[in-house]
């Protein structure tokens, strides 16, 4: 007898059992457990479902050689001083480069991750990961040579997941405020180094760690921390400096934290707190607490990174990726609360920040959207110019960018640094250059006196991107 041809049979009983794993899958039978894998870029830390141990939030402490060195203005948390990524400093900044880009005043390595740096009192904070100690350490070194003053952590095991920590110290009051990638909360003395408290967020309230770990920044506002864990509270504020619990915002609908973070608004006399949690954004009381609006308008598929934008009037733009695009909101008084109303919306084709948030400057919206091409709008959601196919800003846009002395100064994820003029009439590049090696450079920006603080997924720079007195490369 003819023996069966493998070719065939192979496939054929491939496709039967194919067939039979589908029909136990349609029937809902409990012999047979499917899970849908998503892929590593999409899915959340696997750790982050299993209890976690308590961590000691006190730690270690280490001191180091460098020495404090103002170098200009204070960048003292996310986005900077006025919390909208723009420079005040009227230093002058040089318009071009030479080939090899602005010099390098100094550069240390990094751990992998996104966490930008804070600079205050002539220090630059950032929260890093230590791999061998398997610890969360916040770092305060000198500005100047990039030398370590100090550095207090606390020992937590965390998988890497794209990096470890994506998160930008806050420093005010003389303190400093971190929140580090599974939710835990450290406040120490921003001179000296020395713990003052913190909190488990996880442990307090319940919060869920958020795929690929923290990345909201903590603000320090009035002298408190305003956080923002979801869980049994969707916005919290504690002193700042005793660490006790100020107020909490009900959750009622139990929405989770996101990577983006909060924002003060000011509206009717009423200070307010802006958030985009997962399923909605809310506005919180800023002396209370109490929730005086919350809207299911705005939502982001899968990672919300953006914060919102504080236009004025009542009005707050929104963006995102994952085909969210953005649109312009305004909080309006309901009685005795508050409604938030659409005013306009763009798809993601014409405009949509997958990580970084948008800069106001100049009475226009600048960010880079998905496709890597810088965008310009006007306030009533007109495209005023794109970049084009030919000047990208790196795969999908996710580096960051601020604006400083009339221009945007924009990194790629691939470690691309350029100078674009800040112009609503059309794209005008200035100057580019290579400054890192650029693998997923894709943490915050920070500019003090000039100086450019930039990192990707291995090392720390600072760049001197101040004019010569010819009005050239420094």
């Amino acid at each position: 007898m003819r023996r069966p041809d493998p070719a065939i049979v192979v496939p054929a009983l491939v496709a039967c059992a194919g067939v039979a794993l589908l029909a136990l899958w349609m029937s809902g039978s409990p012999g047979l457990a499917l899970e849908l894998r998503l892929p590593a870029e999409s899915g959340a830390p696997s750790q982050a479902a299993a209890p976690e141990p308590a961590v000691d939030l006190r730690g270690f402490f280490a001191r180091g050689e460098g020495s404090p060195a103002p170098l200009g203005a204070d960048w003292p948390c996310f986005r900077g001083a006025n919390l909208d990524a723009v420079s005040a400093e009227t230093v002058p900044l040089a318009r071009r480069w030479p080939a090899d880009g602005p010099p390098a005043a100094w550069s240390v390595p990094v751990a992998d991750g996104y966490a930008g740096p804070a600079i205050a009192v002539g220090r630059l904070y950032l929260l890093d990961y230590d791999e061998q100690a398997r610890a969360d350490v916040l770092r305060c070194l000198s500005p100047a040579d990039g030398r370590e003053i100090w550095r207090r952590g606390y020992h937590v095991y965390i998988e890497s997941n794209h990096g470890w920590s994506r998160t930008t110290p806050a420093v005010s009051g003389g303190l400093v405020v971190t929140l580090g990638p599974k939710c835990h909360v450290l406040c120490a003395d921003a001179v000296t180094g020395e713990f003052r408290w913190g909190i488990d967020l996880v442990a307090r309230y319940g919060a869920t760690i958020p795929p690929w770990y923290t990345g909201q920044c903590p603000l320090i506002d009035r002298g408190r921390a305003i956080l923002a864990p979801g869980g049994k509270a969707l916005l919290v504020a504690v002193d700042a400096q005793s660490g006790q619990t100020v107020w909490e915002t009900p959750n009622p609908d139990g929405w989770a934290m996101t990577h983006s973070s909060i924002v003060p608004m000011e509206l009717a006399g009423r200070r307010m707190y802006v958030y985009c949690a997962d399923r909605g954004v809310v506005g919180a009381d800023a002396e209370t607490g109490a929730l005086l609006w919350r809207s299911t308008a705005w939502t982001v598929p899968m990672a919300n990174a953006p914060s919102p934008v504080i236009v004025g009037d009542g009005r707050i733009f929104l963006s995102g990726g994952y085909g969210a695009g953005c649109g312009m909101f305004r909080v309006e008084p309901s009685g005795d609360a508050f409604a938030l109303r659409e005013l306009w919306r763009l798809p993601a084709s014409k405009f949509g920040s997958e990580q970084h948030t948008p800069v106001l400057y100049g009475g226009r919206l600048f960010g880079v959207r998905e496709d890597g091409q810088l965008v310009c709008l006007d306030l009533e959601g007109n495209v005023l110019w794109t970049s084009g196919r030919m000047h990208r800003f790196g795969d999908k846009g996710r580096g960051p960018y601020l604006a400083a002395d009339g221009m945007l100064i924009v990194l790629s994820g691939e470690g691309e640094l350029s100078l674009v003029e800040a112009t609503g009439e059309a794209f005008r590049p200035l100057a580019r250059a290579k400054v890192l090696p650029g693998r997923e450079a894709w943490a915050p920006l920070a500019l003090s006196g000039g100086r450019l603080i930039v990192r990707d997924n291995g090392v720390m720079k600072c760049l001197d991107l101040r004019a010569s007195p010819a009005g050239g490369a420094p």
